[in-house]
């Protein structure tokens, strides 16, 4: 994995994280879409990586399924 690779894995949820703090005018699906997507990515990097797997594909396969289950999660 390319060291710029590596610090977009980092930066991006921390930056989106950053984004939900500071107060931006989010809806709450908004919010638990971003909570969920962030925290899929960091999990399936994480995963993928121990795994042996390419930790950018984790990163991008947990964090749409997280945005995904943290958006629907209202409206179960």
């Amino acid at each position: 994995m390319t060291a710029s690779l590596r610090k977009g894995l980092v930066i991006l949820p921390l930056a989106l994280m950053l984004a939900l703090a500071t107060g931006c005018q989010l809806s709450r699906t908004q919010k638990n879409a971003l909570i969920g997507g962030t925290g899929g990515a960091l999990a399936g990097a994480g995963i993928s990586a121990i795994a042996g797997g390419s930790a950018g594909v984790g990163a991008l396969v947990g964090g749409g399924l997280g945005a995904l289950a943290g958006g629907m999660y209202n409206s179960l």
